[in-house]
Parts: C-alpha cells; sequence; structure tokens
C-alpha cells in the first residue's frame, strides 16, 4: 500500500505531495528495516530448533541402539553409548534448549501446536468465535448479568430477564431448532435498546459487530420482502441476496437486531414468524438460511408514552402490554420468548452514563 502511495505520489509536483512522499520512503525504508530484522531472527530461531530436533533424534536413536547392544550383549558398545556418546548429546541438547528458551518473549516460531491454534483454525473455518470453544460455558453464562451489567446502566430486570432466557436455551430447555433466544424491546429512545444488543453480541459472540441491525423503516412497502430475503430468479438483484438472509448467512454466530419492527409490512411479518417457529428461511435462490445460531432481537417505541409518564410499575406494564396487543397479531406475541419493557432512565442513571 505504502508502494503504491510512493508511485502515485511521485508524479505529484506540489509541496505537500513533495513533503509526503519523502516521509512515504521513509516509512517504506523502516518497514523494509524490521521486515530484515524479523527475518533474520526467524532464521535464527529455526536454525536452533533445526538443531534441538536434529539433536533429538540422535538421542533417540541411540538409545535404541543401546537397548539392542545390551540385548546381544555386545557390552563394548553399550558401554561407549550410554558413557560416552549419549552425555555428550544430551549436553549440547540442553544447551541449545536453553538458546532456545533465551528467546521465549519474541519467540516467531512454535515447536508444538496449543490448543489455542487449534481453536483459531477451527474458528476461521466455521466462523464460530474462539471462546465458544475454550472458555466453559457454564461459568461464563453464571456472570451474564455483571458482564452485560457493566455495559448498559440503569436496566437490571431488562438485563436479568435476557440474562435467564439465554440460560434457558443454553441448559436444553428450548427447541434446539428454533433460535438461540428472541426478544421484544419496548421503550423510547435512548434507554439502552441497542446497547444492550451490542452488549449481548460481544459477550456471546466476542464480537459487539457480530449484530447485523435492519431498519424496518425500510421495509413499509409489500415488495420489501424480496429485498430481506432475495429477489425470486428472473427479477433485478436476484444474484446478490437479500440483506437479511445473505448476511446470516454469512454470519451464522449473531445477533439479528429489527430496529422499530412495528413499522414493518404485515409480509414482513410472516417472514419473521418463520424464522421465530422453524429457526431458518429460505432465500430467493432457494438456499436454506439457518438461524439455529443467531438471537432476534426486535426494538420498538409502542407504549413509550406510558413509560414515560406513567409512575405505577403495575399500571405502567399492563398499559404498555395493551397498547402491544392492539398493534401485533397474538401469532407474533406468542412465538417471542420475552418481551422486555425497558424502564425509563433516571437522573442518577443518566449521570453514571455521561461520567
Amino acid at each position: 500500500q505504502l508502494e503504491m502511495e510512493r508511485q502515485a505520489l511521485a508524479k505529484e509536483k506540489d509541496p505537500a505531495s513533495k513533503e509526503r512522499f519523502s516521509k512515504v520512503e521513509k516509512e517504506i525504508a523502516d518497514v523494509k528495516e524490521k521486515a530484515e530484522a524479523m527475518r533474520a531472527h526467524w532464521l535464527a530461531e529455526k536454525a536452533v530448533i533445526d538443531e534441538v530436533n536434529a539433536v533429538q533424534e540422535q538421542v533417540e536413536s541411540l538409545k535404541v541402539e543401546l537397548e539392542r547392544a545390551q540385548r546381544g550383549g555386545d557390552l563394548g558398545r553399550a558401554s561407549e553409548i550410554q558413557y560416552g556418546r549419549l552425555p555428550e548429546l544430551e549436553k549440547q541438547l540442553q544447551a541449545a534448549t536453553a538458546k532456545l528458551a533465551d528467546g521465549q518473549g519474541t519467540r516467531l516460531l512454535k515447536e508444538e501446536v496449543t490448543e489455542e491454534d487449534i481453536a483459531q483454525v477451527v474458528s476461521s473455518w466455521t466462523h464460530i468465535p474462539v471462546s465458544r470453544l475454550q472458555e466453559g460455558e457454564k461459568e461464563k453464562l453464571v456472570h451474564m448479568e455483571d458482564r452485560l451489567g457493566d455495559r448498559v446502566i440503569g436496566q437490571r430486570d431488562a438485563v436479568k430477564a435476557v440474562s435467564n432466557a439465554v440460560r434457558r436455551a443454553r441448559a436444553g430447555l428450548q427447541d434446539e431448532n428454533r433460535p438461540i433466544g428472541s426478544f421484544l424491546f419496548l421503550g423510547p429512545t435512548g434507554v439502552g435498546k441497542t446497547e444492550l444488543s451490542r452488549a449481548l453480541a460481544e459477550f456471546l459472540f466476542d464480537d459487539e459487530n457480530a449484530m447485523i441491525r435492519i431498519d424496518m423503516s425500510e421495509y413499509m412497502e409489500k415488495h420489501a420482502v424480496s429485498r430481506l430475503i432475495g429477489a425470486p430468479p428472473g427479477y433485478v438483484g436476484y444474484e446478490e441476496g437479500g440483506q437479511l438472509s445473505e448476511t446470516v448467512r454469512r454470519k451464522p454466530y449473531s445477533v439479528v437486531l429489527f430496529d422499530e419492527i412495528e413499522k414493518a409490512h404485515p409480509d414482513v411479518f410472516n417472514v419473521l414468524l418463520q424464522v421465530l417457529d422453524d429457526g431458518r428461511i429460505t432465500d430467493g435462490q432457494g438456499r436454506t438460511v439457518d438461524f439455529k445460531n443467531t438471537v432476534i432481537i426486535m426494538t420498538s417505541n409502542i407504549g413509550s408514552e406510558y413509560i414515560m409518564t406513567e409512575t405505577n410499575p403495575e399500571q405502567r406494564e399492563a398499559l404498555v402490554l395493551q397498547a402491544l396487543r392492539g398493534h401485533f397479531r397474538p401469532e407474533f406475541l406468542n412465538r417471542v420468548d420475552e418481551t422486555i419493557i425497558f424502564d425509563r432512565l433516571s437522573e442518577a442513571d443518566l449521570k453514571q452514563i455521561v461520567g
């Protein structure tokens, strides 16, 4: 990249370009110097490892020969090996191993493949996060509220509800063919609905960017379904795939956030029902997209006026749920694992967030 920039700047004559050209040349020289130093270090380390391996092979070979000489009664050869050659080689091996240990902090080569190396390779093949392959999940789930609560302020009940639902799914108390969990987050803007989604993505998949956000205000029309799962053969955009189906197909371990779900067209809800019920959909190209390793989160502002004005918690919840049932079909609400009402943030919560 620096070489490309250098070639482009070489054609420019203005002072700023010339100054940048000089800086780029210096950066290139520094990079080359570091690369040469690393190569020399790598070659030296490789030579020591080769020496260790060669001496180890000789030691093993002599041990086999010693055993053979002892069995055959060749005491002279056995004595030569046991008291001469073997001690000499073991000293060489000890010296080479010590030399290798001296550069332990800056090792570029490994003699043995570790569990972490295997996990990294499998992770690159399967797109399963490394920690999912290594960390004891039971221990991780026990501290789920603490981990999520560090990021999401003032929503203890929401954090607890999400944590309990995820633990139930992980304990095998939920249909294994459905998503890990499905949640409907209710509350006004700015109370932490999206932040909890990001925190959940980081907790489950070690990356807050493992969150697929879909703005449902863009899916208010009937034809928008094709944008979600891909256009059928013969239609424009057929090869591109759908925004939902293609993204989940490429990132099967994700939190899928449907923002402002109440704005979606009824036909879009039919797609969501299939995801929530079967844990899979068929895209426009006829491919099955698996949602079993996703968490589905839908957010809505329905009932926000009651959250902001009603002081009685029980009355507030009743009014919000009544508004919810007035907007969404029962078959949709019944397929959601948890409907979570976010509290309005107190002054202390806001100070903690700002601070």
